[in-house]
């Protein structure tokens, strides 16, 4: 969602206050919450009684796009920093050798001012690499990452995370030939409104654009 005309970029935080950057803002991220009911089924009889069991962890997964195309370097200097989630961390406080005490750091996910999620284990990360360079250097990778909740979060089971979250960014890949203003033509209708392509993927020329690049595509907002 933009704020003050700037296009709002989502990031992860670790436990260590590490900060990850998404490339590129969601294109999908779905949460889900649920309740355990248990009954005891008496024979000759209609249905049960349900009697409430607790809450169960909350979940979250993201959809997400990298892509260094623009660099050439390889695309895993980011994905890596994903996959390490998911190993032991023996900096962590409660970290214990001797009782064999040792996890991977919890998360958090942020987009903007409105979505904030609860502090989460990563459950899994399905990495596609999509795009190389001819030698063979991943360039563009899709990946799909899951996540549990970590401990009981009270104040993020008060709030409705889907309110006022922003709707997901397009995202484009760069043609031979193509020109922002080409772009901006497509998708706004407007082939001055440009500007807000490049400043939502930080691009300084606007002729330097490289085929197969991936940009976000900011929503229309019309002043």
């Amino acid at each position: 969602m933009p704020v003050n005309g700037q296009l709002q970029k989502a990031f992860l935080t670790t436990e260590k206050n590490e900060r990850i950057e998404c490339m590129f803002n969601p294109s999908k991220f779905t949460f889900s919450m649920s309740n355990r009911w248990d009954a005891e089924p008496v024979a000759g009889a209609g249905a049960p009684s349900k009697k409430y069991s607790g809450a169960q962890s909350g979940k979250f997964s993201l959809s997400l796009v990298f892509d260094t195309t623009s660099t050439g370097a390889s695309v895993t200097t980011h994905t890596n920093k994903l996959l390490k989630l998911m190993e032991i961390d023996t900096s962590l406080t409660d970290y214990d050798p001797q009782r064999n005490s040792g996890r991977p750091p919890w998360v958090t996910f942020h987009w903007g001012t409105s979505l904030h999620t609860f502090k989460a284990i990563t459950l899994s990360l399905d990495v596609t690499f999509t795009y190389f360079s001819s030698e063979g250097t991943p360039l563009r990778a899709n990946v799909e990452a899951s996540f549990e909740q970590f401990e009981a979060d009270q104040v993020w089971a008060r709030q409705n995370p889907t309110s006022g979250t922003p709707n997901p960014q397009r995202t484009h890949q760069v043609l031979p030939g193509e020109t922002l203003d080409r772009i901006s033509a497509r998708y706004y209708g407007d082939s001055t409104r440009w500007r807000a392509i490049a400043a939502a993927n930080g691009i300084g020329d606007p002729l330097a654009l490289v085929p197969g690049r991936l940009l976000a595509i900011p929503d229309r907002i019309d002043t």
